[in-house]
Parts: C-alpha cells; sequence; structure tokens
C-alpha cells in the first residue's frame, strides 16, 4: 500500500515538472505560496479598469493520443504541448496582459488575460484565440503528422460584481469549458438556454450615449448600448456577445437589439438620429434586409433616414459574399453607415475605401489624452482628411477632458461622445 502511493506521488511530481517547469514560473511568482497570484492578477485588473477573461483550449482525443504513445513518449508529448502554448501566448500577448496559463483539468489548458473594454472587441478575443490554437495545432503536426489534433476553445468574463473573485473565477472558468464543449449541445445546456430566453422575451435593457456637436455643445444623436439580463453574468455586453458569437446566435440577438430600438425610438418619441451596432457577420447575413423591412413594416413612422448602422468591431469583411451588396443596399432604403473603431490597433482604412461610410468613428485609443501627445494629434489630421475625402462626418469617441475638447474644436471635428459629455443613459425623449 505505502509503495503505491509513493508511486503516485512520483508521478505527480513528473507531471509538475513537466507542467510547471522553471522556465515557465514567471507566470506563478515565488511568492504563490503565501498569496493566489490568479485572485492578485484579476484583482488588479479589475483596479486598472479592465476586463478579465478566461479562455480554455481544449485537446480533442488526447486519451486516445496517450494509448497509442505509450506512457514516455505521451510525457514528451505533453511537455512539448506545454512549451508550444507558452510560446504561442508569448507571441500574441504581453507580459503584462498574461495572468497566468495552466492546466487545470489535464487535457486542455487555461488562459486568463486582463483585457481592455475600450480596445478589445468579442471577435478580438475570439480570433485571438483562433490564432493561439492554430499555431500550437501547426507545429504539433510537425511532430506528430500522423495525429488528429485539434482543440475546442471557449472563452467568457470574469464576472466583477459579485462578492468573491475567487468565486467569479471559477465561474467563468466553468462557463469556458461549456463554450469549448458546445458541439455536444443539448437542450439542458444552461448557457444555451439562457441566450434563447434572452431572445425569445427580447430580455435586455437599451441604454443610449448622446453623440454630441463639438462646437454647440448640443445632442445630435444617440448610440444605442445593449446590456444583459441584470444581475446574471449576462448582464456585460462583453459576456452577452460573446456567448451569442460563440453559441451561433449572433445575428438573432443583434436583430432583436435592432427592432427593441425601433421600439424605444416610437416608444420615448425622440427625433434625434439613432446609432445602433452591427457586427459585418450579421450585416452580410443574407436575411438582414429581408428582416429589416419587416421590423420596417411594423414601424411605419420611423424614418430611415434617421437610423445609422455602425459597422463594429475587426471582423474582416472580406470573404462575406453578401457584405457590401447589403450595405448598398442598406443606403438604397435610406439608412446611414457609420465605421466604428477607426484608428484603433490597425488601420481600417481598406474598409473605409470599400464601405465609404456617411461617418467615421474615430477610437478612443487616439482621442485619450491626445492634448498631451502630439503624435495623436498627427494621426487625427490624418483621418480627418481621409474622413473629408471619403464625404464623412467624423465623431470622436471617449471624450473624458475637457482639453481634449479643445483639441478637436480646433480640427473642426464635428461630432463626439464620451463620459465628459455624458454617461450611458436611458433614451430621452428629447425633441430637436
Amino acid at each position: 500500500m505505502v509503495r503505491r502511493y509513493m508511486d503516485r506521488a512520483k508521478r505527480a511530481l513528473q507531471w509538475g515538472r513537466i507542467l510547471f517547469p522553471l522556465s515557465s514560473l514567471r507566470y506563478y511568482p515565488p511568492q504563490f505560496i503565501l498569496r493566489d497570484p490568479v485572485f492578485e492578477g484579476v484583482k488588479a485588473a479589475f483596479i486598472s479598469g479592465c476586463e478579465v477573461a478566461v479562455i480554455v483550449f481544449k485537446l480533442k482525443n488526447l486519451e486516445m493520443m496517450a494509448d497509442e504513445q505509450g506512457k514516455h513518449q505521451h510525457l514528451i508529448f505533453v511537455k512539448k504541448l506545454k512549451r508550444l502554448f507558452r510560446i504561442a501566448v508569448e507571441q500574441e500577448l504581453t507580459t503584462e496582459e498574461i495572468i497566468t496559463l495552466h492546466d487545470y483539468y489535464g487535457d486542455g489548458f487555461t488562459l486568463i488575460i486582463k483585457v481592455d473594454y475600450d480596445s478589445c472587441s468579442a471577435s478580438d478575443l475570439e480570433f485571438l484565440t483562433k490564432k493561439i490554437a492554430y499555431n500550437v495545432e501547426e507545429n504539433l503536426l510537425k511532430s506528430y503528422p500522423s495525429f488528429q489534433i485539434g482543440f475546442q476553445t471557449g472563452f467568457m468574463f470574469v464576472e466583477k460584481n459579485r462578492i468573491s473573485i475567487q468565486d467569479s473565477i471559477a465561474e467563468a472558468h466553468r462557463q469556458a469549458i461549456t463554450m469549448a464543449e458546445k458541439r455536444v449541445k443539448s437542450e439542458n445546456n444552461d448557457m444555451i438556454y439562457a441566450m434563447n430566453e434572452i431572445i425569445s422575451k427580447k430580455n435586455i435593457t437599451l441604454l443610449a450615449q448622446p453623440i454630441m456637436d463639438v462646437e454647440t455643445s448640443e445632442i445630435r444623436a444617440w448610440e444605442i448600448l445593449t446590456r444583459g439580463p441584470r444581475g446574471t453574468v449576462l448582464e456585460s455586453p462583453l459576456s452577452l456577445f460573446s456567448v451569442a458569437r460563440q453559441l451561433g446566435m449572433l445575428y438573432d440577438l443583434e436583430l432583436m437589439v435592432i427592432e427593441k430600438a425601433f421600439e424605444q425610438i416610437k416608444v420615448t418619441k425622440c427625433r434625434e438620429d439613432i446609432y445602433v451596432n452591427c457586427t459585418p457577420p450579421t450585416l452580410g447575413n443574407i436575411r438582414f434586409t429581408r428582416d429589416l423591412k419587416e421590423i420596417m413594416e411594423r414601424y411605419p413612422s420611423i424614418s430611415p433616414s434617421k437610423i445609422t448602422f455602425e459597422v463594429t468591431e475587426n471582423d474582416s469583411i472580406e470573404g462575406l459574399k453578401n457584405f457590401i451588396y447589403n450595405i448598398r443596399l442598406l443606403r438604397l432604403m435610406g439608412f446611414r453607415i457609420a465605421m466604428d473603431d477607426t484608428g484603433a490597433g490597425y488601420s481600417n482604412l481598406n474598409s473605409i475605401s470599400n464601405i465609404m461610410p456617411d461617418i467615421i468613428k474615430i477610437d478612443r485609443a487616439v482621442i485619450q489624452n491626445i492634448d498631451q501627445n502630439s503624435l495623436k494629434e498627427s494621426i487625427l489630421k490624418g483621418l480627418l482628411l481621409v474622413a473629408r475625402e471619403a464625404g464623412s462626418l467624423v465623431v470622436a469617441e471617449g471624450i473624458e477632458r475637457e482639453e481634449e475638447t479643445v483639441v478637436l474644436k480646433r480640427h473642426n471635428v464635428d461630432l463626439a461622445q464620451g463620459y465628459f459629455y455624458s454617461p450611458p443613459t436611458m433614451l430621452s425623449g428629447r425633441t430637436t
């Protein structure tokens, strides 16, 4: 009996050395014995105003691979897998963004990262997840070409509002695993049921943030913002739209948001323009214009000229067969098109040239502290030249300080929005 336990202990120690080589200890500082580095990392991210995402990579057929390889070869395989994951993660993220990379449940990895809410979207996170998984798969296949290697992936955001951060991390991890295993769907899947319930009952709240005339400080439009059911993990728009995307329900959710926006315009008798966010996959859906016409028929008093569709996130429009066609049709129907997040991360100039938007929204990453940064002011000048060439109005996003508005006025920026003017509120019935 004693020998059996000693053998188990030795095997556990072997696995520990494989999964946590000395080179990876920067993810687990020496003081981890005295405190939980994951808890500390998540807490620090929240204090800095960031979100935290839990990403799960679940390796398919791991048990079958272990049976084929034998114990010794399988240990070598796992060691290589750990190293390749660490390399792939370090290629895509900075040290400051990584809270931990860990094997929590044996057949995959969990990556917990700090996310800047204003510069990272659900599609960015999905793209990052797929890129890391693809890089690991490609490198593993070079050494193991006969294996059917692949990952199921899922992600979830850690809820901020719980009393216990540890409980929030555990719950996000559980839900991320559920997302990773979503291909084995059942009617009892809580997340699928919750999303179906939200969409069927329109159980969302719409807020609106005013878009101001920079020169006169008058409200010219409102951007519609979505919140999920209050007090649930899906209240956060990041979690709500991330789960919808992963479950294949993004189109239904976004269409429901549009319909509810029409409903709110009618109830409040709002006269200002309304901006509604839509991802390229939704705008490029072959059903979109037909479904939109059905919504318009139910609200004949609302003119399409008052509605602007914001092309959101960093989804590529390439390969979306009906996207440009639908954009042209929307314009013929009387709607306007805005390009969101211009200047964020990488240039949107190619998309701008394809879409020729009526409105260009300049990302807050360009605007923040622009009065203290001459390079950002030069970027603003360049984007304004592009907008003028395209015949587009310009909206500056993320205004938080009066000094930033001074720069916008100096360069004749048309419109602006941000907490300096107002946080998101309920849609007003104010008339122009």
